[in-house]
């Protein structure tokens, strides 16, 4: 391990979270998932979950986006406790989510995917539309395909598109490369990083570590239901014990 590496215990406190998850145990029926787990993501950053397949990354955005009810610890948001509150009430909070897959309604075409992303809003929805077709141009020259036609790499940006359309601070996005050619991966990094630049906090989960952790501020590693380590992407990625361990080098 080397100097820089911050362990979960040293972490310093600088400005106030915008979401953070403090001392969570939370599973799936009777089966514990995370365990003690604690993650804090700051106004406009990109963090990065990271760790090897069933240590718990896609259960800690079920888990702050109210799809599994946390047994102990806290999910906050701007310092609110939002743990066991509905999905639905999340989104009107703030906080959107893109699954790993079905984040797409296929049989719709790409506008009417976009309104069904603002049902919740109270009204201009299409104002928020049209801006998400100009920061977005693939999903603007094919509003009226069905979504089904789209590219792996297209469907992610209407899936990310959709999740803004409630103009979140908070994306959680799980995955967003599986699955996709390299060249299409990068362009969706990409887009994650245009997301970003819409003033919206992304905690994403991704199994492509240098990648994922290429375009984000800091990382956590997760391991059997807890984060072992974090760090700046440098720190991470250049430690040799986290390397070996975590991040198969």
């Amino acid at each position: 391990m080397s100097d820089d590496t911050t362990r979960p215990e040293e972490a310093t406190d600088g400005a106030g979270p915008v979401l953070s998850l403090s001392g969570v145990d939370s599973g799936y029926g009777e089966v514990q998932v995370l365990d003690d787990c604690s993650v804090r993501l700051d106004p406009g950053e990109i963090v990065c979950l990271v760790g090897p397949n069933g240590a718990g990354k896609s259960t800690v955005l079920k888990t702050a986006f109210g799809m599994l009810t946390p047994w102990t610890g806290t999910v906050e948001y701007h310092g609110r406790d939002i743990g066991g509150m509905a999905p639905e009430e999340i989104v009107r909070e703030g906080i959107g989510y893109v699954p790993q897959t079905d984040n797409v309604f296929g049989s719709l075409t790409i506008d009417e995917n976009l309104r069904m992303g603002g049902v919740a809003r109270d009204g201009g929805l299409e104002e928020v539309i049209e801006t998400l077709y100009d920061r977005f141009p693939i999903i603007d020259e094919k509003r009226g395909s069905k979504a089904k036609t789209l590219s792996g790499g297209q469907r992610q940006v209407l899936a990310f598109a959709r999740a803004l359309v409630m103009e979140p601070d908070v994306l959680l996005i799980d995955e967003p490369s599986a699955g996709l050619a390299p060249n299409t991966a990068d362009d969706v990094f990409e887009d994650v990083q245009e997301v970003n630049d819409m003033d919206t906090a992304i905690l994403m989960v991704e199994q492509n570590v240098t990648k994922g952790l290429g375009i984000s501020d800091r990382g956590y590693v997760l391991d059997q239901g807890t984060v072992r380590f974090e760090g700046t992407p440098e720190e991470l990625l250049n430690d040799e014990e986290v390397s070996q361990l975590y991040l198969g080098g």
